[in-house]
Protein backbone atom coordinates (compact mmCIF):
# COMPACT_ATOMS: atom_id res chain seq x y z
CA UNK A 1 0.00 0.00 0.00
CA UNK A 2 1.28 3.07 -0.98
CA UNK A 3 1.93 6.44 1.02
CA UNK A 4 0.87 9.48 -0.85
CA UNK A 5 3.33 13.00 0.55
CA UNK A 6 2.35 15.99 -0.98
CA UNK A 7 4.37 18.77 -0.22
CA UNK A 8 3.54 22.94 -0.92
CA UNK A 9 6.37 25.24 -1.94
CA UNK A 10 9.28 22.70 -2.48
CA UNK A 11 12.20 24.71 -1.98
CA UNK A 12 15.57 24.18 0.94
CA UNK A 13 12.71 22.74 3.59
CA UNK A 14 10.46 21.29 1.56
CA UNK A 15 12.75 20.02 -1.10
CA UNK A 16 14.80 18.51 2.04
CA UNK A 17 11.79 16.93 3.28
CA UNK A 18 11.20 15.43 -0.15
CA UNK A 19 14.58 13.86 -0.40
CA UNK A 20 14.61 12.26 2.78
CA UNK A 21 10.91 10.78 2.19
CA UNK A 22 11.50 9.88 -1.57
CA UNK A 23 12.89 6.74 -3.01
CA UNK A 24 11.51 4.82 0.84
CA UNK A 25 9.90 1.77 0.14
CA UNK A 26 5.71 2.77 -0.70
CA UNK A 27 6.11 5.95 -0.88
CA UNK A 28 5.35 8.64 -3.46
CA UNK A 29 6.53 12.35 -3.03
CA UNK A 30 4.62 14.96 -5.14
CA UNK A 31 5.29 18.21 -5.24
CA UNK A 32 3.18 21.64 -6.12
CA UNK A 33 3.88 24.80 -7.74
CA UNK A 34 1.88 27.61 -8.96
CA UNK A 35 4.93 28.58 -11.17
CA UNK A 36 5.61 26.02 -13.95
CA UNK A 37 9.37 27.02 -14.01
CA UNK A 38 9.10 25.67 -10.26
CA UNK A 39 8.00 22.44 -11.39
CA UNK A 40 10.54 21.50 -13.88
CA UNK A 41 13.35 22.85 -11.09
CA UNK A 42 12.15 20.38 -8.53
CA UNK A 43 11.89 17.47 -11.92
CA UNK A 44 15.17 18.00 -13.12
CA UNK A 45 16.40 17.86 -9.85
CA UNK A 46 14.99 14.44 -8.75
CA UNK A 47 13.45 15.99 -5.72
CA UNK A 48 9.64 14.60 -6.22
CA UNK A 49 8.56 11.62 -7.83
CA UNK A 50 5.90 13.82 -9.87
CA UNK A 51 4.81 17.64 -9.79
CA UNK A 52 1.35 19.37 -10.87
CA UNK A 53 -0.16 22.63 -10.35
CA UNK A 54 -3.17 21.72 -8.88
CA UNK A 55 -4.20 21.76 -5.43
CA UNK A 56 -6.46 19.43 -5.95
CA UNK A 57 -4.49 16.80 -8.07
CA UNK A 58 -1.69 17.44 -5.33
CA UNK A 59 -4.06 16.13 -2.41
CA UNK A 60 -6.25 13.36 -4.23
CA UNK A 61 -5.64 10.32 -1.52
CA UNK A 62 -2.48 11.87 0.13
CA UNK A 63 -1.98 10.85 3.48
CA UNK A 64 0.18 13.63 4.63
CA UNK A 65 0.40 17.04 3.42
CA UNK A 66 3.47 19.19 4.07
CA UNK A 67 3.00 23.38 3.81
CA UNK A 68 6.63 24.88 3.38
CA UNK A 69 4.76 27.96 2.40
CA UNK A 70 6.35 31.42 3.66
CA UNK A 71 4.86 31.82 7.04
CA UNK A 72 2.22 34.53 6.12
CA UNK A 73 0.72 32.36 3.28
CA UNK A 74 -0.06 29.61 5.34
CA UNK A 75 -3.69 29.87 6.69
CA UNK A 76 -4.71 31.25 2.81
CA UNK A 77 -2.98 27.90 2.15
CA UNK A 78 -4.91 25.68 4.64
CA UNK A 79 -8.23 27.30 4.42
CA UNK A 80 -7.61 26.31 0.23
CA UNK A 81 -6.93 22.70 1.90
CA UNK A 82 -9.72 22.41 3.90
CA UNK A 83 -11.79 22.79 1.19
CA UNK A 84 -10.93 20.49 -1.38
CA UNK A 85 -12.10 16.65 -0.99
CA UNK A 86 -8.94 15.33 1.01
CA UNK A 87 -8.76 11.65 2.04
CA UNK A 88 -10.18 10.64 5.38
CA UNK A 89 -7.46 10.49 8.27
CA UNK A 90 -4.96 12.71 5.87
CA UNK A 91 -2.88 14.73 8.55
CA UNK A 92 -1.42 18.18 7.32
CA UNK A 93 1.37 19.36 9.25
CA UNK A 94 3.70 22.91 8.09
CA UNK A 95 7.03 24.24 8.54
CA UNK A 96 6.56 27.60 9.82
CA UNK A 97 8.91 28.93 12.37
CA UNK A 98 5.78 30.42 14.78
CA UNK A 99 2.83 28.06 15.27
CA UNK A 100 -0.11 29.56 17.85
CA UNK A 101 -1.10 31.79 15.02
CA UNK A 102 -1.49 28.46 12.43
CA UNK A 103 -2.96 26.12 14.98
CA UNK A 104 -5.54 28.66 15.64
CA UNK A 105 -6.25 29.15 12.37
CA UNK A 106 -6.72 24.93 12.10
CA UNK A 107 -8.90 24.95 14.91
CA UNK A 108 -11.42 27.21 13.44
CA UNK A 109 -11.10 25.45 10.06
CA UNK A 110 -11.40 21.67 12.19
CA UNK A 111 -12.97 18.92 10.24
CA UNK A 112 -13.70 15.36 12.08
CA UNK A 113 -12.02 13.45 9.15
CA UNK A 114 -8.58 15.82 9.18
CA UNK A 115 -5.80 16.56 11.73
CA UNK A 116 -3.43 19.02 11.58
CA UNK A 117 -0.29 18.90 13.45
CA UNK A 118 1.83 22.24 13.63
CA UNK A 119 5.59 21.41 12.72
CA UNK A 120 8.96 23.28 13.04
CA UNK A 121 11.93 21.66 11.85
CA UNK A 122 14.91 23.46 13.74
CA UNK A 123 17.28 23.66 11.10
CA UNK A 124 18.20 26.39 8.76
CA UNK A 125 20.90 27.33 6.18
CA UNK A 126 22.55 30.35 4.65
CA UNK A 127 21.56 28.80 1.10
CA UNK A 128 18.24 28.90 0.16
CA UNK A 129 15.57 27.15 -2.62
CA UNK A 130 15.32 23.51 -3.58
CA UNK A 131 18.82 24.25 -5.17
CA UNK A 132 20.35 23.70 -1.70
CA UNK A 133 18.01 20.75 -0.57
CA UNK A 134 19.80 18.22 0.98
CA UNK A 135 19.05 14.59 3.45
CA UNK A 136 20.94 16.46 5.59
CA UNK A 137 19.82 19.15 7.02
CA UNK A 138 16.91 17.98 9.63
CA UNK A 139 19.84 15.29 10.75
CA UNK A 140 20.69 15.33 14.41
CA UNK A 141 18.13 18.74 14.71
CA UNK A 142 15.43 18.88 16.86
CA UNK A 143 12.05 18.65 15.09
CA UNK A 144 9.18 20.34 16.85
CA UNK A 145 5.27 18.72 16.53
CA UNK A 146 2.45 21.31 17.69
CA UNK A 147 -1.01 18.86 17.62
CA UNK A 148 -4.23 20.40 17.79
CA UNK A 149 -6.55 20.12 20.13
CA UNK A 150 -8.10 17.18 19.50
CA UNK A 151 -5.99 15.46 16.95
CA UNK A 152 -5.67 11.60 18.50
CA UNK A 153 -2.24 9.85 19.50
CA UNK A 154 -2.37 7.57 16.37
CA UNK A 155 -2.11 10.27 13.96
CA UNK A 156 0.62 12.30 15.88
CA UNK A 157 2.58 8.65 16.48
CA UNK A 158 2.35 8.19 12.29
CA UNK A 159 3.78 12.13 11.51
CA UNK A 160 6.19 11.53 14.06
CA UNK A 161 6.75 7.65 12.34
CA UNK A 162 7.31 9.30 9.11
CA UNK A 163 9.37 12.25 10.47
CA UNK A 164 11.96 9.49 11.46
CA UNK A 165 13.34 9.81 7.76
CA UNK A 166 14.47 12.85 8.57
CA UNK A 167 16.98 11.62 11.35
CA UNK A 168 16.17 14.70 13.46
CA UNK A 169 14.74 14.15 16.97
CA UNK A 170 11.18 15.19 17.60
CA UNK A 171 9.66 17.01 20.34
CA UNK A 172 6.06 17.67 21.30
CA UNK A 173 5.57 21.39 22.59
CA UNK A 174 2.51 23.86 23.35
CA UNK A 175 2.44 26.01 20.59
CA UNK A 176 2.28 29.23 22.50
CA UNK A 177 5.15 27.79 24.34
CA UNK A 178 6.98 27.09 21.01
CA UNK A 179 6.30 30.97 20.09
CA UNK A 180 7.84 32.14 23.49
CA UNK A 181 10.79 29.91 23.55
CA UNK A 182 11.66 30.58 19.47
CA UNK A 183 10.96 34.44 19.76
CA UNK A 184 13.50 34.36 22.62
CA UNK A 185 16.32 31.79 20.99
CA UNK A 186 15.72 33.38 17.32
CA UNK A 187 13.53 36.19 16.40
CA UNK A 188 15.04 38.72 19.41
CA UNK A 189 18.96 37.88 17.80
CA UNK A 190 17.86 38.77 14.61
CA UNK A 191 16.02 42.03 15.38
CA UNK A 192 18.90 42.85 18.06
CA UNK A 193 21.44 41.92 14.69
CA UNK A 194 19.75 44.10 12.11
CA UNK A 195 19.17 46.90 14.71
CA UNK A 196 22.81 46.86 15.44
CA UNK A 197 24.06 46.30 11.59
CA UNK A 198 21.66 49.68 10.75
CA UNK A 199 23.33 51.63 14.00
CA UNK A 200 26.67 51.15 12.75
CA UNK A 201 26.03 52.00 9.00
CA UNK A 202 24.41 55.56 10.44
CA UNK A 203 27.81 55.74 11.90
CA UNK A 204 29.30 55.19 8.67
CA UNK A 205 27.20 58.17 6.42
CA UNK A 206 29.65 60.43 8.62
CA UNK A 207 32.82 58.52 8.92
CA UNK A 208 33.93 55.38 6.68
CA UNK A 209 36.38 53.94 8.62
CA UNK A 210 33.34 52.15 10.42
CA UNK A 211 32.56 50.41 7.22
CA UNK A 212 36.14 49.67 6.39
CA UNK A 213 37.07 48.36 10.25
CA UNK A 214 34.07 46.16 10.58
CA UNK A 215 35.35 42.75 9.79
CA UNK A 216 35.83 39.80 11.61
CA UNK A 217 33.44 39.47 14.74
CA UNK A 218 31.66 41.81 14.02
CA UNK A 219 30.48 40.09 10.86
CA UNK A 220 30.51 36.82 12.05
CA UNK A 221 27.99 37.90 14.93
CA UNK A 222 25.96 39.81 12.92
CA UNK A 223 25.52 37.25 9.82
CA UNK A 224 21.70 36.84 10.54
CA UNK A 225 21.36 40.41 9.88
CA UNK A 226 21.67 39.26 6.15
CA UNK A 227 18.51 37.29 6.43
CA UNK A 228 15.72 37.60 3.90
CA UNK A 229 13.74 40.58 4.90
CA UNK A 230 10.18 39.57 3.60
CA UNK A 231 10.21 36.29 5.45
CA UNK A 232 11.26 37.87 8.63
CA UNK A 233 8.43 40.48 8.14
CA UNK A 234 5.95 37.61 8.45
CA UNK A 235 7.84 35.42 11.05
CA UNK A 236 7.77 39.08 12.95
CA UNK A 237 4.20 40.14 12.54
CA UNK A 238 2.68 36.55 13.02
CA UNK A 239 4.70 36.47 16.69
CA UNK A 240 4.22 40.26 17.32
CA UNK A 241 3.10 39.97 20.91
CA UNK A 242 5.32 38.13 21.87
CA UNK A 243 8.57 39.76 20.52
CA UNK A 244 7.02 42.92 21.67
CA UNK A 245 7.56 41.24 25.24
CA UNK A 246 10.79 40.36 24.78
CA UNK A 247 12.02 43.67 23.28
CA UNK A 248 10.84 45.66 26.42
CA UNK A 249 12.77 42.87 28.49
CA UNK A 250 15.73 43.48 26.13
CA UNK A 251 15.29 47.10 27.25
CA UNK A 252 15.60 46.42 30.36
CA UNK A 253 18.73 44.11 30.22
CA UNK A 254 20.59 47.05 28.06
CA UNK A 255 19.45 49.51 30.78
CA UNK A 256 21.19 47.48 33.03
CA UNK A 257 24.34 47.74 30.93
CA UNK A 258 23.76 51.64 31.12
CA UNK A 259 23.68 51.81 34.78
CA UNK A 260 26.66 49.72 34.99
CA UNK A 261 28.51 52.50 32.86
CA UNK A 262 27.19 54.93 34.72
CA UNK A 263 28.34 54.08 38.21
CA UNK A 264 31.31 52.58 36.87
CA UNK A 265 29.84 49.28 38.83
CA UNK A 266 32.76 46.60 37.42
CA UNK A 267 31.56 44.15 39.56
CA UNK A 268 28.23 44.33 37.73
CA UNK A 269 30.03 44.04 34.39
CA UNK A 270 32.14 41.13 35.58
CA UNK A 271 29.13 38.94 37.25
CA UNK A 272 27.14 40.04 34.01
CA UNK A 273 29.75 38.25 31.70
CA UNK A 274 30.37 35.43 34.02
CA UNK A 275 26.51 34.40 34.24
CA UNK A 276 26.63 34.42 30.52
CA UNK A 277 29.55 32.49 30.07
CA UNK A 278 27.83 29.96 32.33
CA UNK A 279 24.81 29.73 30.75
CA UNK A 280 26.35 29.69 27.16
CA UNK A 281 28.98 26.72 28.57
CA UNK A 282 26.15 25.16 28.71
CA UNK A 283 24.39 24.88 25.44
CA UNK A 284 24.92 22.03 23.10
CA UNK A 285 27.49 22.33 20.61
CA UNK A 286 26.78 19.99 17.98
CA UNK A 287 22.80 20.17 17.94
CA UNK A 288 21.65 21.84 14.67
CA UNK A 289 19.68 25.19 15.63
CA UNK A 290 17.10 27.70 14.00
CA UNK A 291 19.88 29.85 13.11
CA UNK A 292 21.93 27.91 10.72
CA UNK A 293 25.81 27.31 11.29
CA UNK A 294 28.80 27.78 9.85
CA UNK A 295 31.68 25.73 11.44
CA UNK A 296 34.82 28.36 11.04
CA UNK A 297 38.53 27.95 11.23
CA UNK A 298 41.16 31.16 11.47
CA UNK A 299 44.58 30.17 10.18
CA UNK A 300 47.88 32.09 10.78
CA UNK A 301 49.25 32.60 7.36
CA UNK A 302 52.63 34.67 6.02
CA UNK A 303 51.35 37.29 3.93
CA UNK A 304 52.54 37.30 0.70
CA UNK A 305 51.18 36.26 -2.65
CA UNK A 306 49.68 32.86 -3.81
CA UNK A 307 49.40 31.70 -0.39
CA UNK A 308 45.44 31.82 -0.20
CA UNK A 309 45.68 29.72 -3.57
CA UNK A 310 48.05 27.18 -2.18
CA UNK A 311 45.40 26.60 1.02
CA UNK A 312 42.29 26.35 -1.20
CA UNK A 313 44.25 24.42 -3.52
CA UNK A 314 45.66 21.72 -0.29
CA UNK A 315 41.86 21.43 0.41
CA UNK A 316 40.56 21.17 -2.91
CA UNK A 317 42.97 18.00 -3.59
CA UNK A 318 41.30 16.74 0.23
CA UNK A 319 38.19 16.89 -1.37
CA UNK A 320 37.30 19.10 1.52
CA UNK A 321 34.63 21.75 0.39
CA UNK A 322 34.86 25.62 1.62
CA UNK A 323 31.57 27.43 1.88
CA UNK A 324 33.35 30.71 2.18
CA UNK A 325 36.41 32.36 2.64
CA UNK A 326 37.69 35.83 3.93
CA UNK A 327 40.78 37.45 4.72
CA UNK A 328 41.07 39.51 7.76
CA UNK A 329 42.19 42.94 8.09
CA UNK A 330 41.27 43.68 11.78
CA UNK A 331 42.63 41.53 13.49
CA UNK A 332 41.17 42.86 17.19
CA UNK A 333 38.32 39.92 17.59
CA UNK A 334 39.94 36.86 16.03
CA UNK A 335 43.42 34.91 16.08
CA UNK A 336 44.32 34.26 12.42
CA UNK A 337 44.80 35.96 9.03
CA UNK A 338 42.47 33.94 7.16
CA UNK A 339 39.05 32.72 7.91
CA UNK A 340 37.76 29.62 6.35
CA UNK A 341 34.13 28.55 6.75
CA UNK A 342 32.99 25.08 6.14
CA UNK A 343 28.86 23.79 6.19
CA UNK A 344 29.52 20.44 7.86
CA UNK A 345 31.60 20.17 11.05
CA UNK A 346 33.46 17.38 9.61
CA UNK A 347 34.78 18.83 7.00
CA UNK A 348 35.99 21.69 9.48
CA UNK A 349 37.59 18.75 11.51
CA UNK A 350 39.12 17.16 8.13
CA UNK A 351 40.76 20.65 7.03
CA UNK A 352 42.27 21.69 10.49
CA UNK A 353 44.02 18.50 10.86
CA UNK A 354 45.58 18.87 7.35
CA UNK A 355 46.37 22.44 7.86
CA UNK A 356 48.05 21.17 11.04
CA UNK A 357 50.03 18.62 9.30
CA UNK A 358 51.28 21.43 7.11
CA UNK A 359 52.72 23.43 9.98
CA UNK A 360 50.09 26.04 10.13
CA UNK A 361 48.49 27.35 13.09
CA UNK A 362 44.95 26.70 13.05
CA UNK A 363 42.51 28.12 15.27
CA UNK A 364 38.56 27.36 16.21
Amino acid sequence: MTTKIAIFGVGLIGGSLALCFRGKPGIEVVGHSPRPGSLEVMLDRGVVDSATLSMEEAVRDADFIFLCVPVGNLEEYLEKLYALPLKPGCIITDVGSTKASIAAAAEKLSRPDVYFIGGHPMAGSERSGVEAASTLLFENAYYVLTPATGVPDEAYAKLEELLLYTRAQVVRVNPVQHDEIVGAISHLPHIIAVALVNQVCDYNASNGLYRTLAAGGFRDITRIASSDPIIWRDILLSNRNVVLSLLKDWNEEIGGFISMLEDRNGEGIVDSFVKANRFRSELPERRKGMISSLFDLYIDVPDHPGIIGQITTELGDQNINLSNIQIIESREDVPGLLHLSFRQESAMERAKEHLQSMGYAVYV
